[in-house]
């Protein structure tokens, strides 16, 4: 996903006058970029929050900005000379969400937060994560010991880490990369 087609930042779009409304939509794999152009195009303001993520591509780390909340955008409209018809048949646009038979209208207060929290220069979002402490229960999120629960036991340079799982009957060290383990709760 590129940055300048699926920006975090708001468009030109007319600002809504009338009945304004944030609506939450789902959007096809990968397609946060392509509904977000198409929805532009028809008029209507778009906000897809972006983040910049560290990934591990063949063996390497990099960095990409995808959308902080993946498959998903906000669209606004204004209800009194727009309607959610068109989105449902946007290209790149899944579903609108809905709570029973009503579209999920997104309070104005949560896109200004989400709007808010990102960063002023770049318009990305950052994670912030506490380090893990000896003894704090965490989850491998990825590689071949995805979904193990496990104890975190120490940092192993600067982008590996040593956690306790249990395995046949004891609790072994492995050591993971730092990003394929998350706190959690156990």
């Amino acid at each position: 996903m590129g940055s300048a087609d699926c920006s975090a930042v708001f468009d030109d779009a007319p600002q809504p006058q009338g009945r304004a409304g944030w609506y939450l939509v789902f959007t096809k794999a990968q397609g946060e970029q392509t509904a977000s152009i198409n929805l532009r195009r028809q008029g209507y303001r778009v906000y897809c929050p972006l983040l910049l993520r560290r990934m591990v591509s063949r063996g390497r780390q990099t960095e990409r900005i995808v959308a902080l909340f993946p498959r998903y955008l906000f669209v606004q409209l204004d209800t009194t000379w727009q309607s959610l018809a068109p989105v449902r048949s946007t290209i790149g646009v899944a579903s609108i969400v809905c709570f029973g038979s009503e579209p999920a209208l997104v309070p104005q207060s949560m896109v200004d937060a989400l709007r808010d929290r990102a960063d002023p220069a770049t318009g990305l979002h950052w994670l912030h994560v506490a380090p893990l402490e000896r003894g704090s229960p965490v989850r491998v999120v990825a590689g071949a010991f995805q979904g193990f629960d496990g104890i975190f036991e120490r940092a192993a340079g600067e982008d590996r880490v040593v956690i306790l799982l249990q395995l046949l009957g004891e609790r072994t060290p492995v050591q993971l990369e730092s990003h394929a383990v998350v706190a959690s709760a156990l």
